[in-house]
Parts: C-alpha cells; sequence; structure tokens
C-alpha cells in the first residue's frame, strides 16, 4: 500500500456501505461512513478526508451536492462517484462538476481499491515539499495556535486552555470563517455522537471568550445565530 489515508464513504445501502469500508480498511486506510447526503455533510463540515467516494441516489442530500461541498472546501480532495446510473452523460456532468472518478454499479472491489490508489497517488504527487515544523503552527491575527505543542499564544502570551477549549480554538483556527453548527462542533472535539448538547458547546465557547477577552481576542469566535460559531479573523 502506498498511502494510508482518512476515506468517507457515503452510500446509503447498509451492505454495500459495510463490504466497501471493510475492503478499505484491509487496506490499511481509516474508513468513516455515511448513510445519507446530510450526514456527509456534517462530517465534512467537522473534519477534513484524503479521498471521499460517493453514490448519487441520496436520502436528504444527492450525491451531486456531496461533490460540490468536498470541491468547494478543497480542489485536491479527490471524489469517487459509485452509481448504477451509467449513461455517458452522467459521467461528462459528474466530472464537470468536480468528480475525479466514476464508477457504475456493480462494480469490482478490487477494482475500486485500484482507482483509490490511483487518486491518493495523483495527490501525493501534487503535493508541495514537506515543510518545517512552524508549519504547525495556526496564525490567525494575534493568535499563534501551536498544534504539536497544544498551545494558544496571543501576541505571543500563551494562554491557558483546557484540553477542549484547545480542541475547539485548533478546529476553527483550521477554517478561518467556515460555520460549524453545534452538532458538528461537537462531533469533532468530543468524537462522540451528538444526542443534543447544545448547553455544553455553549458553555465551552463561553468560557473560551472568557478567557480571550482580557486580550480583546474574544471577537474572533462569532456567533452566526440559528447555525453555530465560525472564526472570523481581523481585517489587515
Amino acid at each position: 500500500m502506498e498511502h494510508s489515508a482518512n476515506i468517507l464513504v457515503v452510500e446509503d445501502d447498509a451492505a454495500i456501505n459495510e463490504v466497501v469500508c471493510a475492503r478499505l480498511r484491509q487496506e490499511g486506510h481509516a474508513v468513516e461512513p455515511a448513510f445519507s447526503g446530510t450526514e456527509a455533510r456534517l462530517l465534512l463540515e467537522a473534519r477534513a478526508f484524503d479521498l471521499v467516494i460517493t453514490d448519487l441516489m441520496l436520502p436528504g442530500l444527492p450525491g451531486e451536492e456531496v461533490v460540490k461541498l468536498v470541491r468547494a472546501r478543497s480542489a485536491a480532495t479527490p471524489v469517487i462517484v459509485a452509481s448504477a446510473r451509467a449513461e455517458v452523460s452522467d459521467r461528462i456532468d459528474l466530472l464537470a462538476l468536480g468528480a475525479d472518478d466514476y464508477l457504475v454499479k456493480p462494480f469490482d472491489l478490487d477494482e475500486l481499491v485500484a482507482r483509490v490508489a490511483v487518486q491518493l497517488r495523483r495527490v501525493a504527487l501534487m503535493a508541495p515539499p514537506l515543510q518545517p515544523a512552524s508549519s504547525d503552527v495556526l496564525a490567525v491575527g494575534e493568535w499563534e495556535v501551536d498544534r504539536a505543542a497544544k498551545v494558544l499564544r496571543v501576541a505571543g502570551e500563551e494562554l491557558e486552555l483546557t484540553r477542549t477549549e484547545f480542541a475547539l480554538v485548533e478546529l476553527l483556527a483550521a477554517h478561518p470563517r467556515q460555520v460549524f453548527s453545534k452538532q458538528a462542533l461537537y462531533e469533532a472535539v468530543w468524537g462522540e455522537c451528538f444526542a443534543g448538547q447544545e448547553s455544553t458547546i455553549s458553555a465551552h465557547v463561553s468560557n473560551l471568550r472568557t478567557k480571550l477577552k482580557p486580550s480583546g481576542t474574544d471577537g474572533y469566535i462569532q456567533t452566526v445565530w440559528g447555525l453555530g460559531f465560525r472564526l472570523v479573523p481581523p481585517e489587515n
């Protein structure tokens, strides 16, 4: 195996989803299943994936929209569409929309694995050279988010944060201006399924803002009413 990747598999047929995920895990990949387009959207909002495999006929949000979501977040993340729709026009439309490959169901699992390897190899060849350790520091206005040391510095001063507070800061700083729902924040930071813990998220954001207030950077974290939170860097 050339490269172990984080892969999102979006397929509403549970049996197909399970088989595809199991086969990819055999190859050493970390695989996250999603059984609807809506679930895929939440996962894509919560974290980055190295590759996405998606069906088209999905509940909640069609596969075409999943492709658009991936492409809106990254020009480099490969998207493989796996669908029963076999018309050439469908393939052309999906490739024009931003998909990188198209497999017609039923497909051979070995062929899927081979196509995944091709896409990951293509991304690896296009990747820039490894950056020095300083690339682990996210600079946002007066913030320096040291991802390796798990430290937030504001105007050069280290701010004492809990592990959860730092995880929230790191996620928001890695995706400036992106709106995260409370569910997406909870599932990304706590690593558990969301079950209405809105007050938990609100309390942690409130505590974080309180710690940031003396530095005057508490306004970096904005509330988007009815949607969630986002980090908005100051204008230069």
